[in-house]
């Protein structure tokens, strides 16, 4: 069980430990009540007996009035299983007398079976009887002096012990078997009730991971109260170390920038310098580097921090708004097509960088048309969550496979004559793929480009 589940290993246990107790219970039951029906019939055995052995004592009466006072029925019923035997041991004949229902059969002598005599003077024991009937028998050796010795016994049908305990075991069965799907139906009450606040925590930190809330709320159970604690301690911290981390990033980008402004100042103020023009051109590609290598430290830092939801509609409708005022002197039809129920697993500002990189690029190389389209893919795999689907089209003249794959490098750019660093594919891969996502450019339907981004959604 070393991969199942908590409430599924107390269950079982529990389960285990039921049917355990329940059938040793059963059986201890089951003989506890076979004893007491058999002891109840020897006593019944054994009233029959003291009165055969006080009638065998009073041998001065006549032989028509003796054995009359037993006063059962089935002592006179032919073979009924219920037979009394008395037989006189003191003479090689042995004369023998016995009930009506014995016929010419005769009645086993158990200490021809091995009983031993009891505390009482008795032997009791199962022999089988006439017609194989199974009979319970008690007997007893009498010694009445010159009256001579007899060995009295009386046999009863053992089949009521047998069908009574039997009786007995049914009921006693069917009411462990509701008593045990009681149990059972309590102990699963028992394992969710008590395993609540776990599911609770549970709940509680997916809530966190989506951004519907920031620590563990609430109270718990003392042993799982340190956990919350722990939790939200940790919380904390990685917040802390993500803030100082953002705080060094932007203190590195301030102590870089300005020597780098510096120098490509001075540089300028000298173009006709060869010299002047080198250290220009490097200190663009510096700059270009480290831009590129602090907006990746930025990216890593905020995506290390517990993720936010962010809708996709608005976003987009606004990236739309802003490129059609930037570019509104080329006339482009710029059309957005968003599911309105999309939702970013991330911060807002990381999907308009994304997706306004894009948009801004195909602006750029866009005839007259740029088409913006959302939807959310469901998920693929059982356990895999949903993605948003974020598909950009222009209507340029779109890129050959060994261009896309140049685009795609840090800083590469086909057209020196376009605005911009070079950076943007580059930064919106580096981005998407923190997030788990993926960047792919293809052909566009409407003649140019398509830039595909595949992020996780909610």
């Amino acid at each position: 069980m070393g991969g199942s589940s908590l409430a599924t290993r107390l269950f079982v246990s529990a389960t285990a430990w039921v049917v355990v107790i329940l059938a040793i219970t059963g059986v201890i039951l089951s003989s506890v009540y076979r004893d007491a029906t058999e002891r109840a019939f020897d006593r019944r055995l054994n009233l029959y007996l003291r009165t055969l052995i006080a009638e065998v004592a009073t041998p001065d009466e006549p032989a028509d009035r003796q054995f009359q006072s037993l006063g059962e029925p089935l002592f006179d019923l032919p073979l009924s299983g219920w037979y009394w035997q008395i037989t006189r041991t003191d003479t090689e004949k042995g004369e023998t007398r016995a009930s009506r229902s014995l016929w010419d059969k005769k009645l086993p002598k158990l200490e021809e079976h091995g009983a031993e005599l009891t505390a009482a003077g008795v032997r009791l024991g199962y022999v089988d009887g006439p017609e194989g009937q199974s009979l319970r028998v008690v007997e007893r050796p009498v010694d009445l002096g010159t009256d001579g010795k007899f060995l009295v016994s009386v046999a009863g049908d053992a089949t009521e012990i047998f069908d009574e305990t039997r009786s007995f075991d049914y009921y006693l069965g069917g009411t462990f078997a509701a008593l045990g799907i009681v149990l059972l139906l309590t102990t699963i009450f028992q394992v969710r009730y008590g395993l609540a606040p776990l599911k609770r925590i549970s709940d509680s930190i997916a809530d966190i991971r989506s951004g519907r809330a920031e620590r563990l709320e609430g109270r718990f159970p003392v042993e799982i109260a340190p956990l919350a604690r722990e939790t939200n301690a940790l919380i904390d911290a990685n917040r802390e170390i993500v803030e100082r981390s953002r705080t060094h990033v932007g203190n590195l980008a301030h102590a870089i920038k300005t020597p780098l402004s510096v120098i490509v100042n001075e540089a300028a103020a000298h173009t006709a310098d060869p010299f002047a023009s080198k250290v220009l051109e490097q200190a663009d590609v510096m700059r270009d580097q480290v831009a590129h290598h602090l907006e990746r430290a930025r990216i890593a830092a905020r995506a290390t921090i517990v993720s936010t939801i962010t809708d996709v509609a608005p976003v987009i409708e606004a990236l739309r708004r802003t490129m059609e005022k930037i570019h509104r002197d080329r006339d482009l039809a710029i059309e957005a097509k968003a599911d309105p129920a999309a939702r970013f697993r991330g911060e807002r500002q990381d999907l308009e960088e994304m997706v306004g990189n894009l948009v801004d690029n195909a602006c750029k190389w866009a005839a007259s048309q740029v088409l913006v389209e959302v939807s959310v893919v469901p998920p693929e795999a059982p356990g895999a969550g949903p993605k948003l689907r974020i598909v950009v089209d222009d209507d340029g003249r779109g890129l050959s496979e060994a261009e896309r794959a140049q685009v795609s490098r840090r800083g590469q750019r086909l057209d020196e004559s376009k605005p911009g660093s070079g950076l943007g594919l580059s930064i919106v891969t580096d981005l998407a793929g923190l997030y788990g996502g993926n960047l792919t450019l293809n052909d566009a339907p409407i003649g140019g480009l398509r830039a595909e981004l595949v992020l996780p959604a909610v």
